[in-house]
């Protein structure tokens, strides 16, 4: 049963990710998208899909230091990497519907990490 939550968690997620962005990717390119932006939604795929990986090892599988790096990485670094994106699309943003959702994706995710910052910071202040 260990065994199966592990590859679970580890293996068969992150490969219904991958798969669903090579969907997605195909998916624009038979659209004919000019410029499609590949490198975003890689990259929110990565973010929004890390989320589902740290939630799902903390409720069925083991903490670990590759846990708590993921889950700094999620926090700290990756709306970062997302504020990038988000002015890359914001520049292409009327190019294609594909553009203008990864944007919107892109900034949700920097307001969610906002207040996750602040209710972290407002709760360790009491």
């Amino acid at each position: 049963m260990e065994t199966l939550r592990a590859l679970t968690i580890h293996l068969i997620v992150p490969l219904i990710g991958l798969g669903l962005f090579e969907f997605l990717r195909r998916r624009m390119y038979r659209e004919n998208i000019g410029s499609p932006p590949n490198i975003e939604i890689f990259v929110l795929f990565v973010c929004y899909g890390g989320w589902l990986l740290v939630i799902l090892t903390g409720l069925f599988w083991f903490w670990s230091g590759m846990a708590s790096l993921g889950f700094f990485f999620l926090l700290a670094i990756a709306p970062l990497f997302l504020l990038g994106c988000s002015y890359r699309l914001f520049l292409h943003r009327k190019i294609s519907k594909y553009h203008l959702i990864a944007l919107y994706a892109s900034i949700l995710y920097i307001a969610i990490m906002i207040v996750l910052w602040l209710v972290m910071i407002s709760s360790s202040v009491r």
